[in-house]
């Protein structure tokens, strides 16, 4: 995930594998994420700092928005190719 991915250069077969394993890979995000707000709230009510609870929620945030682009084009690119069929 660090490194987008170009998913115009990959067969259709390979689309479908990263679909795929996208969607394997929602879960873990899911609970990953959810683990970092579970820090955020621990740190906002024993008063670990702010800058901790803010920087773990923009963290938090941008894995999220990560996850949701790359889906996103994946999704593109897919319905792109399924309409030139």
């Amino acid at each position: 995930m660090l490194s987008p991915k170009n998913y115009s250069q990959m067969t259709t077969e390979e689309l479908a594998l990263e679909e795929k394993r996208m969607k394997s890979q929602k879960i873990i995000t899911a609970v990953g994420i959810g683990f970092i707000v579970g820090i955020v709230i621990y740190a906002a009510t024993h008063k670990k700092g702010f800058f901790l609870t803010i920087a773990l929620l923009a963290f938090a945030a941008l894995i999220g928005s990560r996850n949701a682009q790359n889906v996103k084009n994946l999704k593109t690119e897919i319905s792109r190719r399924n309409a030139n069929l």
